[in-house]
């Protein structure tokens, strides 16, 4: 465990020691297969609709997944406040430079309404007192039928990032602005979130 500098995730100086010191325990190295079945499932439905869906992916560190989702049409966009992040994430997907973006998720304006928000790891990146912010931000994001898809982190941690949060708590956030449409035991999860995570498809009200 290297020695840290910095102790608030709240500040992108945090992270950006982190991603210096190589020490990114959350960062797969690649997209994970429950993500490459979801976009697939909706590029088929896009296809027969000929509408590309608009995706965010909040927190997005070296933004892997934003690979995948533009080869397969998607107009999405991979923002993340930390400056050593979106550098590492240039490097690794050369192909969409403009599509990085420097920006804090709470102040972010999409240029255009989106269609899905992608989580991973941001949600229990953050302080727990961060947890309600944080659903807000989604739901105002998300206009009706919106989705809001990706991997949760659940069971309380005494201590983080990542923090887990309790279902319970979690539902309590997200059922007053969305309706869970599909909930699955997470099978590819790295060692730090191992027999905790689910992949969940949360449609807005």
């Amino acid at each position: 465990m290297p020695e840290f500098e910095h102790r608030d995730p709240l500040d992108p100086a945090f992270w950006d020691e982190r991603f210096t010191l190589r020490f990114t325990p959350w960062d797969k190295g690649g997209i994970p297969d429950r993500l490459r079945r979801f976009v697939a499932a909706h590029d088929s439905a896009a296809d027969a609709s000929l509408v590309a869906p608009v995706a965010l992916i909040p927190g997005a560190g070296s933004a892997y997944e934003l690979d995948l989702m533009c080869e397969a049409g998607w107009e999405a966009t991979a923002i993340d406040f930390s400056p050593t992040a979106v550098e590492r994430a240039r490097k690794v997907v050369r192909r969409w430079p403009e599509r990085i973006v420097q920006a804090d998720f709470f102040t972010y304006a999409p240029p255009r309404p989106l269609d899905v928000i992608y989580e991973r790891a941001l949600l229990c990146a953050l302080p727990p007192d961060q947890r309600a912010r944080v659903a807000a931000r989604w739901a105002d994001l998300l206009p009706p039928g919106g989705l809001l898809a990706g991997y949760f982190f659940l069971g309380a941690t005494e201590s983080g990032p990542p923090f887990g949060v309790d279902r319970a708590e979690l539902e309590a956030l997200l059922t007053p602005h969305f309706v869970l449409e599909m909930d699955e035991e997470a099978a590819d999860s790295l060692p730090v979130f191992e027999g905790r995570e689910r992949w969940m498809e949360w449609r807005r009200r």
